[in-house]
C-alpha cells in the first residue's frame, strides 16, 4: 500500500513545518499511525544533548531551585530543517543506577504483630553510573524513527539531578512538570548544572506524551495530576498510583511480591544516587524524619503521610488523555493501582482506554495502540482512536500483542454473584449460590511456613479453610472485584487476614502451565481495621468482628472442568509479616460470604454450576 503523506491541521504542527523546505523530511501516516520514516531512522543522523531545567522547588536544602538532569534524543532536521516535532517523555530515578535488592538491606518480617520492628541496615553509597550526554536509550529506537523526539530526566535526588526523592512527594510530580514547561517554553533550561548559559527547546512541538513502566510509569501520572499545559497524553504501565496500596493492605502491612520486608525508606535507599553532598540532607530530611514518622509499620493504618503519596487524591487538575497498561498476575504493583486511575480519569470525562494482559509486572500496551493513542494526542491526527473499544484484554492463551477488544473493563455485562459457604474443615467445604443455616465456625491455625500453593493443594490442613464451587460445566468469565464480607475471631489482639480465590484441582508447575491455571486473585486485610482504614483497634479475643474488603481485580475465564475455590489463611509467607505459628483465626460460616463478579451474572453461574 503507497504510504500517504499527511500534514496537521493544528497550528502547533504546521508552524513547524512551515519553516522547512518543502522536500525536507515529514511525519507520515498511515492508518492513524505513525510510520517509520527513512530520513529518521538512522541513529548516526541523530542529535543528543543534555541540560538541566530549573524547577520550582529547593528539596535538598541548599536554598536554590533545584535542577534536573535532561537528555535529548532528536532528528537532526529539527537543526537543519527547522522542523519542529512532539515529544515523548520518560523520567525515571533509575537510570543512574541503584543499590540492589540484598535482603538483609529490607526489614526483617520475622516478628510478632503489633510490636516496633528491628531497624534494618542501610546500604553503602551507590555510585553514579552513566555518560553524559545520555542518560538513558530507553523509547528511542521505537518513537525517532516515526517523527518524535525523546526526552528522559532523572527524578529529584538520583543521577545528576539535585534534589532530595522523596517517593511519591510532591517534587517528584513537579519535577515532570517544570521538564514538560521547558519543552513548552515556560521553563529555564540550562547547559550545566549550576551555571547560567540557558538552553531553550526550540525544535519542540510544545505537545508532549509521557511513559514508562513501574516507577517510571508512576511518574507520567505525576505529572499529569499538576495539570501541566502541553501534556496531552500519557501511557501508564503497571503504575503505582499509592504508596499505600503498594506497601499496606487494607491496614495489613504487606510486602510487594518479591520484595518481602520491603517499605518506602527501603526504595529511598534504593534509588538515592544523587550528589554525594547532598545525600546527608535527604536521608535526614526525608527517610529519618518524614518517612520514620509517617510510615508506621506496627498499626498499618492509612494516615496523611500516606495520603500524601495517593495520586487518586491529586486527580482533579488532570487534563492528559490516558491509556492505561497493567498485568493481572503483577503481585509487585497489584493491579488495583491502575484500574484506581483509570476509572477516575473516566469519570472526569477524560479519554481513557485500559490494557491489561495475563502476565506479571510490566508489559507495555502493543506497539499500535501506543502509536494510535500519540498519532491522536501529540499529533493531532483524527484517527478516532477514542471511538475504538474502552478495554483491551489479553485472553489467557494469546500472546501480548493480540488482545481482545472490550466495550469496557470491567466488562459491562459482568454482575456480582453471591456465593455462600457450607462447611468441611479440615479438609474442602462448599461454595452455594443459597445461604446455608446453622452452619456454626470453623477454624484454622496460623503458620507461615507453608506456602499458598501448598495450602491450595493440601487435601487436609489445619492451616487454611477451603470452600469449592461444583465442577463447572461451562466455562465462566470472571471480570472486575471480587468482594468478601467476612465474620471472624482470633485468639489474639491481632492477625493477618488472607484471603485467595483459586482455580482447582491445582495444576502442577510444567514448562507450558501458565498462572491464570491456577491463581483466580487474591487480597490481604488487617481484622483489627474492620471499623476503619485510618484506625485500627486490637482484637478482643474470642470476639467476632464483620469486615468487607476488596480482592484484586482480574478478567479470566475460568473453563469448564474446573472448581472455584475460595481459600482463607492468616500469614501469607510471600506477602505479609511472619508472626510465631499458633494464633486460631475462628471464620462464623453464616455470616461470610462472597460476591464473584460473572460475565451473565446469576444466569450464567447457575447454568454453568448446576
Amino acid at each position: 500500500m503507497k504510504k500517504t503523506i499527511l500534514l496537521i491541521a493544528g497550528v502547533y504542527f504546521v508552524a513547524g513545518l512551515m519553516a522547512q523546505d518543502k522536500q525536507g523530511a515529514l511525519p507520515v501516516f498511515e492508518n492513524g499511525e505513525a510510520q517509520i520514516v527513512k530520513a529518521f531512522e538512522d541513529p548516526d543522523m541523530w542529535i543528543r544533548e543534555d541540560l538541566w531545567v530549573e524547577t520550582e522547588f529547593d528539596s535538598d536544602g541548599d536554598g536554590k531551585p533545584d535542577r534536573m538532569h535532561v537528555d535529548v534524543t532528536r532528528p537532526r532536521q529539527t537543526e537543519t530543517e527547522g522542523l519542529k516535532l512532539p515529544v515523548v517523555y520518560n523520567s525515571s530515578p533509575y537510570f543512574a543506577g541503584t543499590a540492589g535488592n540484598d535482603p538483609d538491606l529490607f526489614w526483617d518480617v520475622n516478628q510478632e504483630l503489633g510490636e516496633d520492628p528491628k531497624q534494618h541496615v542501610h546500604p553503602p553509597e551507590i555510585e553514579r553510573r552513566g555518560e553524559r550526554p545520555i542518560i538513558s536509550k530507553g523509547h528511542v529506537s521505537t518513537w525517532v524513527p516515526r517523527g518524535y523526539i525523546v526526552v528522559h530526566s532523572s527524578s529529584p535526588g538520583t543521577g545528576l539531578s539535585d534534589g532530595s526523592p522523596t517517593v511519591g512527594g510532591d517534587n517528584e510530580s513537579l519535577a515532570p512538570k517544570a521538564v514538560i514547561d521547558w519543552l513548552c517554553g515556560r521553563a529555564k533550561g540550562y547547559l550545566t548544572r549550576t551555571g547560567n548559559e540557558e538552553v531553550t527547546a526550540y525544535w519542540s512541538a510544545g505537545k508532549v506524551g509521557m511513559t514508562g513502566t513501574s516507577y517510571n510509569g508512576t511518574l507520567p501520572l505525576a505529572a499529569a495530576t499538576t495539570g501541566v499545559e502541553g501534556l496531552e497524553a500519557i501511557i501508564p504501565v503497571a503504575p503505582n498510583t499509592s504508596y499505600y496500596h503498594y506497601y499496606r493492605s487494607n491496614g495489613l502491612v504487606r510486602s510487594p511480591g518479591g520484595y518481602l520486608g520491603e517499605d518506602i525508606d527501603v526504595l529511598f535507599d534504593f534509588i538515592h544516587s544523587g550528589d554525594l553532598d547532598k545525600r546527608a540532607y535527604a536521608r535526614e530530611h526525608v527517610r529519618d524524619t518524614e518517612m520514620k514518622n509517617g510510615m508506621d509499620r506496627i498499626t498499618g493504618d492509612y494516615n496523611d503521610f500516606w495520603a500524601g503519596r495517593d495520586y487518586l487524591n491529586d486527580m482533579e487538575p488532570m487534563k492528559a488523555a490516558l491509556l492505561m497498561s497493567h498485568g493481572f498476575n503483577d503481585w509487585n504493583v497489584v493491579p488495583e493501582h491502575s484500574l484506581r486511575i483509570y476509572e477516575a480519569a473516566k469519570a472526569k470525562g477524560l479519554p481513557t482506554q485500559i490494557y491489561y494482559h495475563q502476565n506479571g509486572h510490566g508489559g507495555p500496551p502493543p506497539i499500535t495502540l501506543m502509536n494510535r493513542w500519540f498519532t491522536r494526542y501529540l499529533f493531532g491526527i483524527e484517527n478516532g482512536v477514542e471511538n475504538d473499544p474502552k478495554a483491551w484484554i489479553v485472553r489467557e492463551h494469546d500472546e501480548r500483542d493480540h488482545p481482545t477488544p472490550y466495550e469496557d473493563y470491567p466488562n459491562p455485562n459482568a454482575l456480582p454473584v453471591k456465593l455462600y459457604l457450607s462447611n468441611g474443615a479440615p479438609e474442602k467445604g462448599g461454595l452455594t449460590t443459597t445461604p446455608n443455616k446453622d452452619q456454626g465456625t470453623e477454624t484454622l491455625v496460623d503458620n507461615y511456613s507453608f506456602s499458598s500453593e501448598a495450602l491450595a493443594k493440601a487435601e487436609n490442613t489445619e492451616h487454611r479453610l477451603l470452600y469449592v464451587s461444583p465442577v463447572l460445566k461451562e466455562d465462566v468469565h470472571i471480570s472486575g472485584k471480587t468482594k468478601i464480607t467476612i465474620k471472624a475471631a482470633s485468639s489474639k489482639p491481632a492477625v493477618n487476614l488472607s484471603v485467595y480465590l483459586v482455580s482447582l484441582p491445582w495444576t502442577e508447575k510444567r514448562r507450558d502451565a501458565k498462572i491464570t491455571d491456577n491463581l483466580i486473585t487474591r487480597g490481604w486485610a488487617d481484622l483489627q481495621n474492620y471499623k476503619s482504614l485510618t484506625e485500627s483497634e486490637p482484637l478482643e479475643p474470642g470476639k467476632f468482628y464483620e469486615m468487607t474488603f476488596e480482592l484484586q481485580p482480574d478478567d479470566q475465564i475460568i473453563p469448564a472442568g474446573q472448581q472455584i475455590g475460595l481459600m482463607i489463611f492468616s500469614s501469607d509467607k510471600e506477602f505479609t509479616l511472619h508472626p510465631q505459628p499458633g494464633t486460631k483465626l475462628t471464620v462464623d460460616l453464616d455470616a461470610t460470604s462472597i460476591e464473584i463478579p460473572v460475565v451473565g451474572g446469576s444466569e450464567s453461574f447457575k447454568k454453568a454450576t448446576n
